[in-house]
């Protein structure tokens, strides 16, 4: 590995612990060459990310993302350390980058403002991206069994992309965003008023939450398809967010005030709970 490789994988490693998401403590666990491979994942998801989330408009949000695309179409000429340790890692690992055309698909749906009639509509979202997460994760994870483990990769990045939208529900309508699905709001007699839900919103809130939980069950048999220290991996990302999940479901009052998020100990308790049982469901040695 060049000087030039491994000073883009120490920014990515940079990028991905100063974002401060959960997600890091589950990286950790990963040996260190497959550590390196899914920081570079992980900081070129931020960017995207980062682009569709901005105060940019609208415009020069699809036209940055639309460079995202050309770079990785490029990747081998890039003196960018993020592209530069993105294209080392697909070079040793199975890592499927046309993943990351389906993340910038979705990153340009916020750009544009997008609304979901249905649920099929929403999965559509949550699978650009989240589950495209999931399966870019995969290629760097163990597996005998790569063709069946990536669609519980991908359903366990539904479930994840689920708890992010109800964490997060009220701050997006006041951002004028809104993804619970049209049909959804019609069962329950709910409707968007300005920046809030109203009719019984609780009730359509708690729903979501245990549909949530439900994805992530069927993600969770991911487990098992991967190596112990993958599935340790899998197992401390999504600790944190089966916790929110439970929380929501438990009391869907807190997304409808704000912001939902778990205390550090918190965080820390789901994780060695995610952890511990990864001998449980059976984790390849």
């Amino acid at each position: 590995m060049t000087r030039d490789v491994q000073m883009a994988y120490e920014e990515c490693r940079r990028i991905t612990r100063g974002a401060g998401s959960s997600f890091y403590a589950g990286m950790q666990v990963l040996p260190a060459e497959r550590r390196q491979a899914i920081f570079a994942v992980y900081a070129l998801a931020r960017r995207i990310d980062d682009i569709a989330d901005g105060a940019l408009p609208p415009d020069t949000k699809l036209t940055r993302l639309g460079e995202v695309r050309a770079a990785l179409r490029s990747s081998g000429e890039s003196r960018d350390p993020v592209v530069v340790a993105v294209a080392d890692a697909a070079s040793r690992y199975p890592i499927p980058l046309d993943a990351f055309d389906d993340l910038v698909d979705g990153a340009e749906a916020d750009a544009r403002g997008r609304r979901y009639e249905t649920f099929a509509d929403l999965e559509w979202y949550c699978r650009c991206v989240a589950g495209s997460i999931g399966r870019l994760a995969l290629g760097v994870f163990l597996t005998d069994e790569r063709q069946r483990a990536e669609r519980f990769a991908d359903d366990l990045g539904v479930a994840l992309q689920l708890g992010n939208i109800l964490r997060d529900l009220g701050e997006d309508l006041r951002q004028g965003r809104a993804y619970l699905p049209a049909t959804d709001l019609e069962r329950f007699g709910c409707r968007i008023a300005g920046d809030r839900l109203a009719g019984d919103a609780e009730l359509l809130v708690a729903f979501e939450a245990q549909r949530g939980l439900g994805w992530l069950e069927r993600g969770l048999q991911l487990v098992p398809l991967v190596d112990r220290r993958s599935g340790c991996s899998v197992m401390g990302m999504a600790g944190p967010y089966r916790r929110l999940l439970e929380r929501i479901a438990t009391n869907p009052g807190l997304a409808l005030r704000g912001r939902v998020s778990l205390p550090r100990w918190e965080k820390r308790w789901a994780f060695m709970r995610g952890v511990a049982e990864v001998a449980a469901r059976g984790a390849a040695a």
